[in-house]
């Protein structure tokens, strides 16, 4: 429900001039959107809306302009300029980072959705997969040295 109602939301939003959450709230309710203006003002921070000043010297809200490519994109510059090396240790994958890096990197990790991870920990320069089995860990190592071009 959340998901089809952000997704409409942001439709809404490239669509139509949208200068309150009142109006985005009745437009959702006008296209069979049940919704509170609890939920509307939840959203509208979640998803990152902005209100900008129009040509006309109004306002309206705009969706931001980072898409889902440009993310991860960025993520994955964080991640190759990041690591170091990659190496097995049973069922976890270890990371080596430059000083510093490890915390942003994991988050490009994480970010990849990898079902066979069970969670991730970093420090200031070393990163901890832990993979649910062995097999797991060496298949995660060979797909990150794969991003890594190694």
């Amino acid at each position: 429900m959340k998901k089809e109602r952000q997704t409409l939301i942001s439709k809404i939003i490239a669509e139509n001039k949208i200068s309150t959450q009142e109006d985005l709230l009745n437009m959702l309710l006008s296209l069979g959107m049940n919704a509170t203006q609890a939920t509307v003002s939840r959203d509208v921070k979640e998803m990152g809306i902005v209100k900008k000043s129009d040509a006309l010297g109004g306002y309206r809200y705009d969706l931001p302009e980072q898409t889902a490519e440009a993310s991860k994109n960025r993520y994955m510059s964080i991640l190759t300029g990041s690591v170091v090396y990659t190496d097995v240790a049973m069922n976890t994958v270890v990371i080596k980072c430059n000083a510093g890096t490890a915390q942003a990197a994991c988050a490009a990790i994480d970010s990849l959705g990898l079902e066979s991870i069970a969670g991730t920990l970093a420090g200031d320069d070393t990163i901890f997969v832990l993979c649910y089995t062995e097999n797991a860990a060496k298949q995660v190592k060979e797909k990150l040295d794969f991003i890594l071009g190694e």
